[in-house]
């Protein structure tokens, strides 16, 4: 573990209040957060001289987001007319947000420099109980900024990766609130019936979050419904995304990275076909 290393974690983490050279305590209790809620924060991860700059920098990428509001449903597919009419994916979203892919977020940034980290990635696969994690090899979806501009929300889905971490980096005026539901699916079972419950606001264990620039979040976002709520005022929300995989070489598929980000790469035109899934769920 090199000293660069190292020095990006004790410039960016407050580490007198988590210590990530000695982390085994707080790593159990993150895992605790995850065995019974599907979600752990950590408030105030990024010391607080540093918020000025982590927002100053993501505002400055934030027009280099894709925008394309399009209709989609909790799974990112098209709707199957042959589905049932109670099907959960017969129920259209329009998605606002938008993504500013990892080529288009400078090294130096905060948010690069912090998933890049060889400190914080050991950090981070220890939370999820897993030996190690890798930064993904697409060029485009590594990392990423998410922007939802007022009058904006992320609409219900699920994740692809079993697992998420992320972080605000600024909070609109109102709205904005990270919704969602613990383990609604899981690997064996769709549950459409909850699902859809929650999509036609009929109910479920849907908790609330309102997140601050800072606080990091570890999610277990494939088997957890989730959206970010309408962004209401004139400041948007933005929050980047540190996608990590547990095997080398992940890059995404051609329809969803053209769906993200509007092109795709020779990368993603090399590796299409050979996605491995770890499940059979619709997405």
């Amino acid at each position: 573990m090199g000293a660069p290393m190292a020095r990006t974690v004790d410039q960016v983490v407050d580490t007198t209040r988590y210590p990530l050279s000695d982390p085994a305590p707080l790593i159990a209790g993150v895992r605790r957060d995850l065995e019974n809620s599907g979600c752990s924060v950590l408030p105030d991860f990024v010391r607080g001289p540093l918020l000025g700059a982590l927002r100053e920098e993501c505002a400055t990428a934030a027009p280099l987001a894709h925008y394309d509001v399009e209709t989609v449903n909790v799974y990112n597919i098209a709707a199957d007319p042959s589905l049932p009419a109670d099907h959960p994916g017969r129920i259209p979203f329009e998605r606002g947000n938008a993504f500013v892919p990892r080529d288009r977020i400078p090294a130096d940034f905060i948010i690069h420099r912090l998933y890049c980290d060889e400190v914080f990635q050991q950090f981070i696969a220890a939370c999820f109980g897993l030996p190690r994690v890798h930064e993904l090899a697409d060029p485009l979806s590594g990392l990423c900024l998410n922007v939802v501009n007022p009058g904006m929300e992320h609409p219900w889905h699920f994740d692809t990766n079993e697992f998420t971490v992320s972080m605000v980096t600024q909070q609109p005026d109102e709205g904005g609130v990270f919704e969602y539901c613990p383990g609604i699916r899981s690997a064996e079972d769709e549950n459409f019936t909850e699902v859809r419950d929650v999509l036609e606001g009929r109910g479920g264990d849907v908790r609330r979050l309102s997140l601050r620039p800072g606080d990091l979040q570890l999610f277990k976002g494939r088997y957890s419904l989730h959206r970010v709520s309408e962004v209401r005022g004139a400041t948007p929300r933005h929050s980047a995304i540190f996608a990590y995989s547990e095997r080398p070489g992940v890059v995404g598929s051609v329809a969803r990275t053209r769906q993200l980000f509007g092109r795709v790469l020779p990368e993603h035109l090399r590796a299409e076909g050979r996605a491995v899934r770890v499940d059979r769920l619709l997405d």
